[in-house]
């Protein structure tokens, strides 16, 4: 994912945060106890389109950082899908274990409806095809929704068999192995998350032939990993991770992964996870570069979820095999992103927003800001 663009500035001045954005609207139903922003970042390619996280943020400040920097992603993540789509992301703050709701939900979908389309939200942390389900009681803008009511389902699924072809590519480009079933045997692989992606990342990773390490803050989580792989190995923090002799580092929690601390000990040749954000701040991704590590920029390969919920809005209706062919498409992008940092002797987090940001241009030009 990009390295956050946004300073370091009180959150009240919303017009120098996001500067970079087309438009940034907050909601807030008392009743409900509905509060959210949604933030869309541009709609060069198209309407913008990015799932909906439910998290308990210390502040409005911390949930506006964060949903500003997420549709930034999306934008890119889209763009390099080849993806007719812009990026936006929308954020509700408060626990998704105490305060979801039918209500909530359809006052969040009639303030999606408000936006006219500029915005398509879908699942993301904290929500899921069941929330989606009740969003879309109120507005036509959504994907995600569960099979039973004719939407793709859980879009983990292809985001880990994404992340998974984007490991292959740069595994390829560490140690000169085809990406082919096997290329990981005898690798060890840690994976930091194993919640919806991470856990299906680790029976891809097994299947392969890699040895699984495995780190997360929820004991069910790991419980779940334990009974379904007894072979998988648990450790007891993403810290002892980091340090552990691992080939591949797969982060699949949260963002702000890679910090300069976590580089400067990490022993992993290759850098390859899901987790949105995974540079903690600007000069992270030349650290890597300088120390060796095959970093595959996390919006590149973690963009089989966003293929899969926008495989869903085509008028033809959802088709899992067409989605899952295109986010196959993901290991032939990562190489070309790993191939041209090498040709240009910069980072693969720069070279992946040049590509990116050469299709935004080019194809962008052609549309202007999306009204509908």
């Amino acid at each position: 994912m990009p390295v956050s663009s946004t300073p370091d500035v009180p959150a009240t001045d919303v017009f120098e945060l996001g500067a970079q954005h087309e438009q940034v609207v907050f909601a807030h139903d008392p009743a409900s106890g509905l509060r959210a922003i949604v933030a869309i970042h541009s709609t060069a390619l198209g309407p913008a389109l990015g799932g909906t996280r439910f998290h308990p943020y210390a502040s409005t400040d911390e949930a506006l950082r964060d949903v500003l920097d997420l549709s930034r992603g999306m934008t890119y993540k889209a763009a390099l899908a080849g993806l007719d789509l812009g990026g936006g992301k929308g954020v509700i703050v408060g626990d998704p274990r105490t305060e979801r709701s039918e209500a909530l939900f359809r006052a969040y979908g009639r303030f999606v409806q408000s936006l006219g389309g500029r915005y398509v939200t879908a699942c993301d942390v904290g929500t899921d095809s069941a929330d989606m389900d009740d969003v879309a009681r109120e507005t036509r803008h959504v994907s995600g929704l569960s099979t039973e009511h004719g939407g793709a389902g859980d879009s983990s699924v292809l985001t880990a068999y994404g992340v998974h072809r984007g490991m292959l590519a740069a595994v390829e480009r560490a140690w000169g192995t085809a990406p082919e079933p096997g290329a990981l045997e005898g690798r060890t692989v840690g994976v930091a998350g194993v919640g919806k992606v991470g856990r299906h990342l680790v029976a891809l990773l097994l299947e392969d032939g890699a040895d699984v390490v495995v780190t997360d803050v929820s004991p069910d989580a790991l419980d779940r990993v334990r009974q379904e792989h007894p072979q998988v190995r648990v450790v007891g923090s993403t810290e002892e991770l980091v340090a552990a002799p691992l080939d591949v580092y797969a982060p699949c929690a949260l963002g702000g992964a890679l910090t300069p601390e976590v580089v400067e000990v990490l022993r992993a040749r290759v850098v390859c996870g899901a987790a949105n954000n995974q540079l903690a701040r600007p000069g992270v991704e030349k650290e890597l570069t300088d120390r060796g590590i095959v970093y595959a920029p996390d919006y590149c390969v973690n963009a089989g979820g966003l293929i899969q919920v926008a495989d869903a809005l085509d008028p033809s209706g959802f088709s899992f095999e067409r989605a899952r062919l295109r986010a196959g498409g993901i290991l032939d992008t990562t190489r070309r992103i790993l191939e041209r940092a090498a040709r240009d002797g910069v980072p693969t987090a720069t070279a992946a927003d040049r590509v990116a940001e050469t299709r935004i241009r080019d194809v962008g030009r052609l549309r202007g800001i999306w009204v509908g």
